[in-house]
This record gives C-alpha cells, sequence and structure tokens, in this order.
C-alpha cells in the first residue's frame, strides 16, 4: 500500500485572493444560485451595502443607490469616501480597513477587514470609485487582480463610494438574483436606520417608526395588544404576542441581521421572563411567557464578535472592551423600561397578563399528553423507521450544517428512492404514513396525541421553537398528483397552524421534480413543464422517448441523484404582509367546502395527454 508523501513540497502559502477563491466557504457561507436568501450572491451584495450602512451610522450620507440588472449590482453611497490613496489597499489588502480604529467607525458590522476583499476576489468584475473633496480615484479588479488603475481626477460628484461587480460565474455557475431575497435585505437597512432612503432600482425604501415599522411589515395578523417599543441610544426594542405557537425574532447588531440570534437575543428573552414575573408577582412557567411572542431586538456594540464571517450570530459577551456585559446591559433596560411602560398602560398589561394565562391553561391542558408524547417519540427513535437522519445539522456550527435538508415524504418507493440517492451528510428522510391529518382549527394537543405530527416534531426539534430546528431546509416531496397535492397542503397548514416562524423564517419548501423524461440514445433531458417537454423534443429530434412520471416512486435512485443534489429545484413556501394565515386556512381548510369548489372549478387547469 502506497503511502502519501508528506514533504517540504506539499507546504503552500496562497496569497489572499487565492485562498477566498479556493474556500469561499469561509467567507460567504454557502454558495447557491439565488434559490436562498443566505447563498452567497446576496452575501456579496451585503458586505458591500454593511460598509455603506457604516458610513450613514456614523453620520455621514443620508441615502444609498442600489441596482440589480442581469447579475450586475452597484451600490452608490453618500458617505465620506475612501481615502484616495487607499483604494487599492481596502479593496485588495486582507487585515486593512478604518475599522480598526473606533474614532472613524465606532459602531460598525465589519471589523476584520475581509468583507469587501471577499466580494473582489469571487467576481469576474470589480470596480470600486472613490470620490471625496472634488477628486475621485478608480481601480478596476478581476477575481481580485489589479486590471487598470485611474489617475486621481477632478470631479463635481458628492462624496462617497460607486462599486459595481459582477459574481464570478467559475464560483457561483448560473445564478439569478431576486427581488424578494434582496428587498427585505434592504428593508431591514432601512427599519435599523430611521431616515435613511434606499434607492432600489427606482424604488424608495425609508422607515420613519424604526423596528414598529419592520414589524407591521412582518406580521401576517394583528397582535394580542398593541405593540411595545422601547428605545435607548444603543437598543431597541419592540414586540407584542401573536396567537400563534413557538417565538419568533427579528435580531440585529449594528444594523447587521443575525438571523440566528445570539447573545443579545438570550438576553433579551431572560429579560423578559424576570421583568414580568417582578411586575406581575407571579411565577409564571417562562413557556408562558414566551409563546407566541413576536420581537425585533437591535443592540449597537463596540467591536462586536461574531461566530462566523457571514455575522449570523453574535457571540459578544460585552457591550464593548470597557462597557457592561450584553446580559447586564439588557436585563437592566428592560425591567426598567418595561416595568415603566406597563404601570403606564394598564390595558396592555391586562391583555398580556391574559395572554400568559391561555397559554399556561393549554400548557397544563396538554402537560400529560406531552409527557406520554415525548417518552413515545423517544423509544420510537432509537428503532425509528420513519426518520433516515443525516450526519451533519443546522444548530451546529459546521460549514456544512446551512445546507442541511429533511426531506418529508410519502410512501416506503418514494422515501426509499430518495434514501438511496440523498447525500448522507447533510440530506435526511421522513417517511409520512398515509395523510396526516388536517389540523386547521386544532389546538396544539393534537400535535402530541398524533403520532405523525409527534414524531416529526420530534424529528424537527422544534417544540421550543427554531433555536434546536434540526434542518436548515425542510422540504415537502410528494407526488404531484392530487393525493400528493392534498398532503402537500396538509402538511403546509400543520406549519402554519403551529409553526409558522417555519415558514416566516423561509426553512419550508417544495421539492420540483420533472414531470417528464424525454431522451434518445445520445441524450436525456428531464422536463419539469410542458412548456420544457416541447423544448427538450425540438432539441432531440425526432421521435425521442416520452416519459410521464406520475410518482416519485417511479424515479429510480439513481435518476433521483439528479433532482435532490447538485441541480435540486426548490420552490419556497413563502408569506407576504398581505397573507393573513387565518384567513388563508379558513378559506382552503375550512368547511366553506361550497365556496372553495366554486373556486377550483374556476381555476381548473385540464392537463393534457403528452402522448
Amino acid at each position: 500500500m502506497s503511502q502519501q508523501q508528506y514533504s517540504e513540497d506539499a507546504i503552500r502559502t496562497l496569497d489572499w485572493k487565492e485562498h477566498i477563491r479556493k474556500r469561499p466557504g469561509m467567507y460567504i457561507g454557502k454558495l447557491g444560485d439565488g434559490a436562498y436568501p443566505d447563498d452567497g450572491i446576496y452575501v456579496l451584495l451585503k458586505e458591500v451595502m454593511d460598509n455603506s450602512i457604516d458610513e450613514y451610522m456614523m453620520g455621514y450620507g443620508k441615502k444609498i443607490d442600489v441596482t440589480v440588472q442581469e447579475g450586475v449590482v452597484t451600490i452608490r453611497d453618500y458617505g465620506r469616501g475612501i481615502p484616495l490613496g487607499k483604494v487599492i489597499d481596502v479593496a485588495s489588502k486582507m487585515n486593512t480597513g478604518a475599522k480598526y480604529d473606533s474614532k472613524a467607525f465606532k459602531k460598525s458590522v465589519g471589523l476584520n477587514g475581509v468583507g469587501i476583499k471577499a466580494v473582489n476576489a469571487l467576481s469576474t468584475t470589480f470596480t470600486v470609485t472613490a470620490f471625496r473633496e472634488g477628486e475621485c480615484k478608480k481601480v478596476e479588479f478581476s477575481q481580485g487582480n489589479v486590471i487598470k488603475e485611474f489617475d486621481v481626477e477632478p470631479s463635481t460628484e458628492e462624496n462617497g463610494t460607486f462599486v459595481t461587480f459582477t459574481p464570478d460565474h467559475e464560483i457561483f455557475e448560473k445564478f439569478t438574483y431576486r427581488d424578494e431575497y434582496i428587498e427585505p435585505l434592504l428593508k431591514n437597512y432601512t427599519y435599523l436606520n430611521a431616515g435613511l432612503a434606499i434607492n432600489y432600482n427606482g424604488k424608495i425604501y425609508k422607515s420613519k417608526h424604526g423596528l414598529l415599522d419592520l414589524l407591521n411589515d412582518n406580521m401576517t395578523s394583528p397582535g394580542e395588544y398593541p405593540l411595545i417599543q422601547l428605545t435607548t441610544e444603543d437598543f431597541e426594542v419592540a414586540f407584542t404576542h401573536g396567537n400563534q405557537y413557538g417565538e419568533e425574532y427579528y435580531t440585529f447588531v449594528n444594523g447587521q441581521h443575525t438571523t440566528q440570534g445570539g447573545t443579545h437575543q438570550v438576553a433579551f428573552r431572560e429579560a423578559l421572563v424576570k421583568t414580568i414575573r417582578e411586575f406581575y408577582n407571579k411565577n409564571f412557567d417562562v413557556s408562558d411567557i414566551r409563546t407566541g411572542i413576536i420581537a425585533a431586538v437591535s443592540i449597537k456594540i463596540e467591536e462586536p464578535v461574531f461566530e462566523s464571517q457571514t455575522k449570523t450570530k453574535l457571540g459578544s459577551k460585552d457591550m464593548g472592551p470597557k462597557g457592561p456585559s450584553v446580559r447586564n446591559y439588557v436585563v437592566d433596560f428592560i425591567k426598567k423600561e418595561l416595568d415603566n411602560f406597563l404601570h403606564r398602560n394598564t390595558e396592555v398589561a391586562e391583555s398580556l397578563m391574559k395572554k400568559i394565562l391561555e397559554s399556561e391553561k393549554e400548557r397544563k391542558a396538554i402537560s400529560g399528553i406531552q409527557k406520554l408524547a415525548k417518552e413515545r417519540a423517544k423509544k420510537v427513535s432509537l428503532h425509528n423507521k420513519k426518520l433516515r437522519d443525516c450526519r451533519v445539522h443546522y444548530n451546529t456550527k459546521n460549514e456544512d450544517a446551512i445546507n442541511s435538508s429533511i426531506f418529508i415524504t410519502e410512501g416506503d418507493s418514494a422515501s426509499g428512492s430518495i434514501t438511496k440517492a440523498r447525500n448522507v451528510n447533510t440530506q435526511a428522510v421522513f417517511s409520512l404514513k398515509g395523510k396526516p391529518l388536517n389540523s386547521y382549527g386544532l389546538t396544539r394537543k393534537v400535535v402530541y396525541e398524533n403520532e405523525e405530527f409527534n414524531l416529526l416534531q420530534a424529528a424537527l426539534n422544534i417544540e421550543d421553537g427554531l433555536d434546536t430546528l434540526r434542518y436548515n431546509h425542510i422540504i415537502i416531496a410528494t407526488d404531484a398528483d392530487v393525493d400528493g397535492m392534498h398532503i402537500r397542503l396538509l402538511l403546509i397548514t400543520f406549519f402554519l397552524q403551529f409553526f409558522p416562524e417555519v415558514v416566516k423564517n423561509g426553512h419550508l419548501y417544495i421539492l420540483q421534480t420533472p414531470l417528464f423524461r424525454v431522451r434518445n440514445k445520445k441524450k436525456t433531458i428531464y422536463c419539469y413543464s410542458e412548456e420544457e417537454r416541447q423544448s427538450a423534443m425540438k432539441k432531440l429530434g425526432a421521435n425521442p422517448e416520452i416519459t410521464r412520471f406520475k410518482g416519485l416512486g417511479e424515479i429510480s435512485p439513481d435518476e433521483f441523484k439528479h433532482f435532490i443534489n447538485k441541480d435540486i429545484r426548490l420552490e419556497p413556501v413563502r408569506m407576504k404582509k398581505e397573507d393573513s394565515v387565518k384567513e388563508l386556512l379558513t378559506f382552503y381548510m375550512g368547511k366553506n367546502t361550497p365556496t372553495r369548489q366554486e373556486f377550483i372549478i374556476e381555476n381548473l387547469v385540464i392537463e393534457e395527454d403528452p402522448a
């Protein structure tokens, strides 16, 4: 058996751009093609935006212009502009930037001098122009290399920085920027920076009321009581309780959306419980206080420490090098301000008390069932044929965790094919037995009484909220027939009824599988629509063989590999402000059968036989 030679020749030193291009995941998370909001192309946009936001936070520039057209991103801010003699260094020298100087950037997002360099290295074209005090400096790059450096020239432009880049197709291959992911990203910047105007492709985003606007724009039904907003120089929180289960948070650090929370979210959750217990002088159960909470939390910290370069989780313990701990700061603030608010607003205090007592009543009603259900789920997990788990999970720090998925399938044949074709490191499979129960209008008690729901909840590990969610992508994989569509609808109903935060946070997807296979002796094309089938027939010429897939079980494991790995097509289940969960479920899953039947008939599409 030959041994790999390990000598001095095996040691290499990569320069900054080679390292970024060889290990992009270290800097921007997963790559992706733009189908998910956490794909790398959005991180590139965010890294440039963060610099512009930091300028605004320091008091420079009231607007930012952003355009995204055919994969080309341009961002123009009106801050101070990069010092002209340092434009190349800022864009292409690692560990170079002004944010190491707390006098220039006191509470900024980016502190490690990496972000814009990663954008540069991972872009086919990257151009930065600095406008400063009547002069400008422009430099053009490609894949981190300087292509052309222009001399300093006179300029009549306002101070600021202009960046344009095109993500490298060698790294990102086929990608598409989607407005549905860019717009929330930009809106969040305005919520956190009242008075800032962002012009995105001609549409202006601006916020007057900060986090109140954020919650009002994201809540799909009214809260149990009017939104509570508490603010100070370095901390802002807005919250209410909804009629949902679980907890829903939008958290930010120095304007950065920390989608995985961190020490500031933990501190707020603790402070809320502590303050409410003391205000009402009752030792309420933690879950009764926090069930249904919908909150937005924003904190400003000097030199924040994040748990990854993509800055999705705050790791800082303190407000700054010489500041108090995050926990003590938040607890002290909430204890004082929330206590004062509740004393001044007795009607809100009464509504909050009513909500807590309702949660307590329901929790006690299901406590016995819950205990038995947990024991049953624990026993089943030892010999669980329903769940074929993967090796990495979302709530770990493993780089692959962001790609973790679970397929919810129907029937043994479909789950068997997916199980054999899946990536065992990142893809799990949960097999349903028949059609799930219609959970519309039922209480959470049914989640523990119904074996399918109980085991699914246990597999996802979401009983106590998304903090322990085990898979980033929850994928409903059912047949594209009437029964499959019904099962899909029943599962979506389950999540909307009991765990709407799964949908709101972008974790729920529908697996798109091909309807047709069109092939000849040389080539096979899988088609997801009638239009794609027609196009494939033209490409393959006369008399190709056409197969109509009527169920996932008909697709062999070898073929499934094409559909659930690199070329996977997923349709996200999304909710907008105008989507009322209660009204949606009432119409589609309630007892208004005649009205729904009329709707179906009016929207019926007859599929023609491809033969």
